[in-house]
């Protein structure tokens, strides 16, 4: 597969970075499939459904032209009025940051509102989101792993200025990683 043809390597992280960022989802808001993109393929493929009875609070995805040390372009929330659809690209605020260790290793998530939808995008720091959005969030990540007996360590919330710096972070990873290598094959 070549990279023009996989989101992660083909869409841009976004005009305005890191305030707004392209998001790509991956996992509509309300599911209990998880979805992830092949990194190959840059299809999406079911990595599984979920194995506890809870589902995703917020629309999931990542940032493309991101890396982190998970090997993985950084993971984005987006919440928004709508359940987007898997592969829909969109543009997402950002207001916060969850800190969060998964498998022993760092897995931070940014969280954003949806540019585009009047009655979230007004919200412009995670500390304005109700008290109760981020016991959703922090509950879901802390439990959706747990009948697999796996741990997932939520740290802590940031603010948008924390989270700034981490998209920085994974776009000059992704640059230092990516951009010396050929173009043709991932």
């Amino acid at each position: 597969m070549t990279r023009k043809n996989n989101p992660w390597h083909s869409v841009k992280y976004g005009e305005n970075a890191p305030e707004v960022v392209t998001g790509i989802i991956e996992i509509p808001k309300g599911s209990k499939a998880k979805y992830e993109l092949d990194k190959e393929s840059g299809l999406l493929k079911l990595d599984r459904v979920l194995f506890s009875s809870i589902h995703y609070p917020a629309n999931y995805g990542f940032i493309p032209q991101t890396y982190c040390d998970d090997s993985d372009p950084l993971d984005i929330l987006v919440i928004c009025s709508i359940d987007v659809q898997p592969m829909c690209m969109l543009d997402a605020k950002v207001i916060g940051v969850m800190q969060m260790i998964d498998n022993n290793e760092e897995d931070d998530k940014i969280i954003a509102v949806a540019k585009n939808d009047m009655s979230v995008n007004h919200i412009n720091d995670i500390a304005q989101l109700p008290p109760h959005t981020l016991l959703e969030i922090r509950r879901f990540f802390e439990d959706y792993k747990k009948l697999e007996n796996k741990e997932v360590i939520v740290e802590q919330f940031l603010g948008r200025e924390q989270a700034y710096e981490i998209i920085q972070k994974s776009i000059d990873l992704y640059n230092s990683t990516f951009k010396s290598q050929p173009k043709e094959v991932i």
